[in-house]
């Protein structure tokens, strides 16, 4: 990893959660903006390239092996009533939007993305839950691959097909215990750490800095002007 690469990531580790959702949302309206493949193309491909100079370029392709048949569901929905080029756009588009949300997330950690919404006013148990809920869906990710592969041991046939429908519950039974005892053990660490008391404080303390106001003048010039180039300069 070269010099230039180090500084990239560092500069987006000192950036604030709320300025890294700020620009995931302008980037989000540049994409839903574009209404041509032409210009989702290059968008997508600086998404790409970005997950490379990260490192997630093999999470990025395993996200994608599960956003792929959505997209394409709607592509293809789209496709019979528009059109193909309608349905391509579709498709693209919500390939970008899923992408968007990927690089958003690996580089901001859900608990200080909660904390920082705090800091503006939103609800602390309306953040914890958001944040929980994303912290706790690779958990809950784990524990299903470890119940599929415990029963497919057992010779349960719990393929994908209307023929394994059937054996579902040997896998959503102990999935679901799981869960609640997951929640469980999360109540009662709640409850020791005194979660409904008032006045509540952080360990890192999240403020906009001349980095983070730099980094939102910078995306919406950007922002309005790829607008500008897409809609008056053509």
């Amino acid at each position: 990893m070269g010099p230039q690469v180090r500084k990239i990531l560092t500069m987006g580790n000192l950036l604030d959660p709320r300025t890294k959702l700020i620009m995931a949302i302008f980037y989000t309206i540049l994409v839903v903006a574009s209404k041509k493949l032409s210009w989702l193309l290059p968008e997508w491909g600086a998404l790409i390239a970005f997950t490379l100079v990260i490192g997630k370029g093999r999470d990025y392709i395993y996200w994608l092996r599960f956003s792929l048949p959505t997209a394409l569901f709607f592509g293809g929905v789209t496709w019979w009533s528009a059109g193909l080029e309608s349905g391509l756009r579709a498709a693209l588009t919500l390939i970008i939007l899923i992408s968007v949300f990927f690089v958003f997330f690996q580089t901001t950690a859900p608990e200080d993305l909660g904390n920082s919404l705090v800091k503006i006013g939103l609800p602390y148990p309306v953040a914890f839950v958001f944040s929980t809920s994303l912290q706790f869906v690779p958990v809950i990710g784990r524990k299903a691959k470890t119940v599929l592969d415990a029963q497919r041991s057992r010779g349960i046939p719990l393929e994908p097909g209307w023929s394994a429908l059937r054996h579902y519950p040997a896998f959503l039974g102990p999935l679901l215990i799981q869960a609640l005892q997951l929640a469980e053990e999360l109540a009662a660490a709640m409850e020791a750490r005194g979660f409904g008391r008032p006045g509540r404080t952080f360990y890192k303390d999240y403020h906009l800095g001349k980095a983070d106001w730099s980094a939102i003048a910078l995306s919406l010039l950007l922002l309005i002007a790829c607008l500008v180039r897409q809609y008056i300069g053509n």
